[in-house]
Formats: structure tokens, C-alpha cells, sequence
């Protein structure tokens, strides 16, 4: 018969708490008892468009709109006049009675609907300027005039215009394959931004009467056919933005002939529109890969914009499958530019600023531009585009294809704080970064602001770390969205909800996608695992149109790692995590505690019929046990179980057995929903620390507590979970044993 060595513990009850934590939100669905469920009730089937795997399917399609735009710009109006031919191919396998054309300008019209879905309260004191704004002054005319839609041999089309878009009636539909070119002509009032908000228009300088625009939905743009929910022709109420399919742009700008400019695309006519001194200095620049180098100086440009000419010039831009456009165009421009080699390429990074904007700027912003396409290009594909241009436009953050606006300048000394230095450069990278997410990677931002905003913010802290400069990234860490997700949840709501649904939107769209993924990446997945299925993702649908439920199967495809459950909670809910030290018992062994052995025996049941050597180990505190019993596996003492080894275990083998002396049982609980590794640093009695990581699949069996039993050489003196704040726990105060008094921010 074989013997058995039974250690029997019974607790000495060094810890025990009972918290009042904050409610987690109650869930009733039959998936919400199992957090470990599949996501088979919240992702969509998959099918031939769309596969399981989270790549494009054998049938997947994508639309595509090309544009030959011409537009002049009044800048004594500050009137902006244009046309287009649009030429839009149907590649669906559908045949498409109507068009849809975006007119995003007409959020701003006097017939627009946003300001009545928005609620609003009196002030008791306003700043004489809005005041006068908001109830003195006329309101100018705002929103596109349309003045024709015409197919390609003149004729008339039928459309209509329900506020924001514009459909086109077709007289023969359109079948899979066709294509179909239509003319309209258009024009509209450009917006002071400063004064009366949006996403583009001009910044007035009043000593000099100079305007800085930044020019943006400013042409009647197509909407997204797909296999989704075919027409996305949701409404542009101002915050969700834009989804656009792919195409391939001619556009053509008149402006001011002392005005500089930039664009989306490659300008074809540089010779016509610089100076034969500025054409060398871009030549240097693209051959300078160390410090930009200035190309319209900042005498030239002060020179500038002491006149105001008369005379016009013609800007002429192409660009290759890019989906959208924008302008920059000011007399006010300094322009820099150096190079930038990724793995198997060189690109321009750009910048156009006003003197305002210096030294900043010229110290700055290009070499941020820089460092993101370096960045942004390791973690996904090298940059596609020739070059990325940053602009100096105040108030803004703003994004298109290979152009963006920024906010950011010192003051009138040209003394620039920290802060604002810091902020300036965190909104280049992110607004450059928006070049990937979501102008490459072309995700629904008008249905998911999270696919573009939360993506692109986890890269943003990425590249803002690898600055080497210890950059204070205000998101990213976990630590940073614990105010948010410990909130009232009358307020808070999934990241999977519409764009226009969400209360406080920077922690929603921006802050807990990015700390989610960085979740994944330093604490789920590990780096590698992690930065490989990312990595796939992009390439997958970069130049392509993906949905939540492709980012989500691509990331378990390519890793191997069960992620339905971190997605339930993080995207789908308002769980929080809070995970905490329930109790703490030690164990002690000792020999003479024959009934409660025996006892032991027989609630074992399977030794109830064993004869054969027990080694017993009894309850106590320090105080309680002696010396004796405290040596837990000295062999000299505990004869039984030295029997045992002696009987089993060779003398080089018993030279490698372990000596632990102290047995310490640990229950964690966990008040908040979320699931979540749980992380515990172990602080010995000399001061040595040891880490130990449980994954989250610790909680499958018990919703509500786990146990962990450490049996140690040293006395453990502290218990610590999360020690590095890794998880976004909303309440540290029931994180450490023996317990902390944590002091408030008061303190």
C-alpha cells in the first residue's frame, strides 16, 4: 500500500476585510452571468465580405470616388467657389438606384437641426464677445448653394438635400461595375472658427487684417456604400466625423498670389508658385534627414503679409488613393520641410506656420511629424503617402490626408511653457498619427469614433514615450482613466455607442480605447504577442473599410489569445475593475495535533483507508506558536516528514528540495465587474520584493473571489495587488495587506 505525506493547515486569520465599494452596474442577460462567454451575441456573422478570422473575405468590396476639383478662394469675402466632376464606380455586387453626396457645411446652415437637438441653459455672466455672438449679431449666411448637379453631357440630374446630404436621383440605375461621372457647382461663406466654432475655416488677425485658412469639407463629398449597412448617410451632427471611400483627387486652387500653401497630394507646378530660391531649398530639404530646413523664411513671410495682392496664382495637387482633401493657405506661411527614411522609403515632413507660431514652431514641429511617421510606421506599415504636413492653425486639432492642423504657440514674447509645449507637440502627433487611423485604416468614424480616436491615442502615447523624453502623456496609462470609469454611470456608457450618444467623449472615445489596448499590451498579451496582431490588423485593412468586429478577431486570430472576455467588458459595458485583499491566514506545521489529523484523514476521503507518515500543521500567530513549531520543514524536528524524504528522495536531490517555512493563504475579491489579471507584489521581511501574475481567467469558476497560497522561506510583511497601477483599479484602498491609510489629493 502506498503512504501518503498529508500537510494539514488550519488558518490563523491574519486579514479579513468587508468593503462598501462602489456598485458595479447590474446585468441581467444570460451572458452577462459568464464574463468568459464568446462574443457570438454582439459580433456580427461571418460571411463572404467579412471572415471569421477578421480579414476581408473572398467577396469583400470597396467603393471608389474620384474627384477634378477646381475652387477659388475671395479672400476679401472669405467666399470659397468651386466645381467638381466626380467619377464613382460601383464595385458592389448591388445595383444602386441613387447616390448619396455628403454636404457637411450645412451643419452650420441656418436650417440646421444640431443646435435644436441641443439642450441649453441661461448664464448668469458672459464675456461681452459672446454675448454680442450669441444674441446681437445677424448670422451670416452659412451651408452650401448649390448651384447645379449635372451628369456628364450637361444635363440636369434630380437630387435633393435633407440637411446634410444630398441624394442624387439616377435615371438608369447603376449595375455592379459601372461607373457613373456627374459635375456640381457649388458655393459657400468660410467661417471665423475662432468666433463661430468648426472643424476648419479661417483665424483672423486683427492688427493686420490677415487671415490663416485651413479649408476643409469644403466640396460635396461621397458617401460610403459597403456591405455593412450599405448607404452610411447618417447625418452630420458635429461630433461624429467623417467616413469617405477611397479615390483618386485633381484639384486645382486659386488664391492671393502672395499666399503659400499647402495641400493633400504632390504639388505638380512648384516651379510656378515658388521662387526659383525656394525650389532649391526643398531640393536641400529632401536630402536633409537631420533638422528641417526653412524653404519661405520668415522675412519672406513678414514681407507678404504686409500687401495684400491683387493678383491670383494656381495651386495644382494630385493625389493617389487618399479619401478626402484639405487646404492651408495663408500669406502668413513660413514653410520647413526635412526628410524622413523608413524602411524602404523616403517621405517629407512639413510644416506651415505664421511668425506668431516662432520659435516653437520651427524648433518643433516638423521634427514631431518626423517621429511620428517613424514611430507610427514600426508599430503598423511603413507610410504610404510622399509627405505629412502640420499646420499651425489656434484652437484646432484636425486631421485629412497628409495635412493636419494644430494648436499651439508661445505668447506674444515668444515664451512658450511647458504645458503648452507639451501640448502642441502631444496634438502634432496625434493629429499626424490620424494619417493611419483612420485615413489609411478607413474606419466608420461617423458610427465609431473609438476605431479612429482610441486607436490612434494608444499609438499617440507610444510614440510619445519612445521620445525618450519622459513626455507626461496626459492618456494612455491606466491610471489616467480611473476618474472616468469610477464615475456615476448615469454618465457613462460603452465605447461600443454612436458617436452622437456619448457624454464625455475625450474619456470615451479617446482615453479608455487607448488605455484598454495598453491594457493588452503591457498586461494581457505581453508586447510581442500584442504588437504582431496589431501589426496584422493594419496591414489587413489598411486602404479599406473595417468594422469593430475586425479589429476584435483579427487581435485573437493572430495571437492566439482568448480576448472575447476583455472585450465584453471594456467595450461593450461600464464595468470597472476593483480587485482587492479579502483575508489573509498563515499556517504553521506541528506534530501534535493527533485528533485533528486524524479528522483531516477522514474529511479527505480518499485517505480514509491509507496508513502511512502525516505531517500536521496547525494555526497560530507569531505570539501564539513556539519556536519549535514555527521551523516549519526543519527536518531535525519534524520527524515524520523527514521520514518521508529520507524514504524518497536521493541525497543530491534532497540538496535541491526547497525549505519553506512560512504557508500563507490569500482570498482576493473583486467588487468591481471587470475582469482582470491579478497582479501581487510580495514584500518579505528583509525588504526583497517578488511579482507574481495570474491571468484573468483566475475568475472563470468564481465570479467573486480567487485564492492564492504562498509557502515561503521568509516572513512576508507585505501584500501589495497592482503595485504599478497596470490595471485601472478605482479603488486602491483595499489593494494592500496589512492595510493603508491612502492619502487624498487633498492631503
Amino acid at each position: 500500500m502506498k503512504k501518503f505525506t498529508l500537510l494539514l493547515l488550519l488558518p490563523a486569520i491574519l486579514f479579513a476585510q468587508e468593503k462598501t465599494a462602489p456598485v458595479a452596474p447590474k446585468q441581467t442577460g444570460k451572458y452577462d452571468t459568464n464574463k468568459f462567454s464568446q462574443m457570438y451575441d454582439l459580433l456580427a456573422t461571418p460571411n463572404m465580405f467579412r471572415t471569421a478570422s477578421g480579414a476581408p473575405g473572398p467577396a469583400y468590396y470597396q467603393q471608389q470616388a474620384d474627384y477634378k476639383i477646381n475652387v477659388e478662394l475671395d479672400d476679401k469675402k472669405s467666399k470659397l467657389t468651386g466645381s467638381e466632376t466626380v467619377t464613382y464606380y460601383n464595385n458592389s455586387p448591388d445595383t444602386l438606384e441613387y447616390l448619396w453626396v455628403q454636404l457637411d457645411q450645412n451643419q452650420a446652415a441656418k436650417t440646421s437641426q444640431t443646435p435644436l437637438a441641443e439642450s441649453q441653459r441661461m448664464e448668469q455672466v458672459f464675456p461681452a464677445g459672446n454675448f454680442a455672438n450669441k444674441f446681437l449679431k445677424q448670422e451670416q449666411e452659412r451651408g452650401f448653394n448649390i448651384e447645379f448637379v449635372k451628369d456628364v453631357k450637361g444635363n440636369a440630374l434630380s437630387y435633393s438635400i435633407n440637411q446634410t446630404m444630398m441624394r442624387i436621383n439616377l435615371a438608369t440605375p447603376m449595375k455592379p461595375g459601372e461607373k457613373f461621372t456627374f459635375s456640381i457647382n457649388w458655393w459657400y461663406n468660410i467661417n471665423n472658427y475662432r468666433q463661430d466654432g468648426g472643424r476648419s475655416g479661417y483665424e483672423l488677425f486683427e492688427k493686420e487684417g490677415n487671415k490663416l485658412y485651413v479649408i476643409a469639407q469644403f466640396y460635396p463629398r461621397m458617401a460610403v456604400y459597403n456591405d455593412v449597412e450599405g448607404w452610411q448617410n447618417m447625418q452630420f451632427w458635429g461630433t461624429g466625423e467623417f467616413t469617405l471611400p477611397f479615390g483618386n483627387f485633381d484639384v486645382n486652387i486659386t488664391v492671393p498670389a502672395d499666399h503659400v500653401m499647402e495641400a493633400t497630394g504632390e504639388l505638380m507646378n512648384r516651379s510656378e508658385v515658388f521662387t526659383a530660391e525656394q525650389v532649391k531649398r526643398y531640393e536641400l530639404a529632401q536630402k536633409s534627414f537631420d533638422k528641417p530646413v526653412v524653404i519661405v523664411t520668415q522675412a519672406e513671410a513678414e514681407a507678404s503679409e504686409k500687401g495684400f495682392s491683387e493678383k491670383k496664382k494656381t495651386w495644382k495637387f494630385s493625389a493617389k488613393n487618399v479619401r478626402d482633401f484639405g487646404i492651408a493657405t495663408s500669406r502668413k506661411f513660413i514653410l520647413d520641410a526635412m526628410a524622413v527614411q523608413l524602411t524602404n522609403k523616403t517621405v517629407m515632413a512639413i510644416s506651415v506656420y505664421p511668425k506668431e507660431s516662432n520659435p516653437l514652431w520651427g524648433e518643433t514641429s516638423t521634427r514631431t511629424v518626423a517621429h511620428t511617421l517613424k514611430s507610427y510606421s514600426s508599430h503598423t506599415f511603413d507610410y504610404p503617402y510622399p509627405k505629412a504636413v502640420s499646420v499651425s492653425a489656434e484652437d484646432q486639432g484636425m486631421e485629412y490626408p497628409m495635412i493636419c492642423w494644430n494648436y499651439g504657440r508661445p505668447d506674444e514674447k515668444g515664451v512658450t511653457s511647458e504645458r503648452i509645449k507639451n501640448g502642441m507637440i502631444g496634438v502634432v502627433i496625434h493629429e499626424v498619427g490620424h494619417n493611419f487611423f483612420p485615413m489609411i485604416v478607413n474606419s466608420d468614424e461617423r458610427q465609431w469614433s473609438w476605431m479612429d480616436e482610441g486607436l490612434n491615442t494608444f499609438m499617440q502615447y507610444m510614440a510619445e514615450q519612445e521620445m525618450g523624453t519622459n513626455f507626461p502623456s496626459s492618456r494612455g496609462p491606466a491610471s489616467k482613466i480611473v476618474p472616468y470609469m469610477s464615475g456615476d454611470q448615469k454618465f457613462l456608457e460603452p465605447i461600443m455607442s454612436n458617436s452622437e450618444t456619448i457624454v464625455q467623449f475625450g474619456a470615451n472615445a479617446y482615453g479608455k480605447p487607448a488605455t484598454g489596448l495598453n491594457i493588452l499590451r503591457e498586461t494581457i498579451m505581453g508586447r510581442e504577442l500584442f504588437d504582431h496582431a496589431f501589426k496584422v490588423y493594419a496591414n489587413r485593412w489598411k486602404f479599406k473599410h473595417p468594422t469593430p468586429e475586425d479589429f476584435f478577431r483579427t487581435m485573437e486570430d493572430a495571437s492566439a489569445v482568448d480576448l472575447d472576455w476583455f472585450f465584453r467588458g471594456w467595450f461593450y459595458s461600464t464595468d470597472f475593475v476593483d480587485i482587492g485583499v479579502k483575508e489573509v491566514k498563515q499556517y504553521f506545521v506541528s506534530e501534535t495535533a493527533t485528533k485533528e489529523l486524524k479528522d483531516a484523514v477522514v474529511r479527505r476521503g480518499r485517505f480514509g483507508q491509507e496508513k502511512g507518515p502525516f505531517v500536521y500543521l496547525v494555526p497560530g500567530t507569531s505570539e501564539e506558536l513556539s519556536a519549535k513549531d514555527k521551523k516549519a520543514l526543519a527536518i531535525a524536528d519534524v520527524n515524520l516528514l523527514s521520514e518521508y524524504v529520507n524514504q524518497n528522495f536521493s541525497a543530491d536531490e534532497k540538496l535541491k528540495l526547497k525549505s519553506p517555512k512560512y504557508f500563507y493563504e490569500v482570498e482576493f475579491n473583486k467588487p468591481g465587474g471587470m475582469l482582470m489579471p491579478i497582479i501581487v507584489e510580495l514584500t518579505y521581511e528583509d525588504d526583497t520584493k517578488e511579482t507574481f501574475k495570474y491571468p484573468a481567467q483566475i475568475w472563470r469558476k468564481n465570479n467573486d473571489t480567487a485564492k492564492k497560497v504562498y509557502a515561503t522561506e521568509k516572513a512576508i510583511k507585505k501584500i501589495q495587488i497592482d503595485p504599478k497601477l497596470e490595471t485601472a483599479d478605482i479603488d486602491v484602498t483595499n489593494n494592500a495587506w496589512p492595510k493603508e491609510e491612502v492619502k487624498s489629493k487633498f492631503d
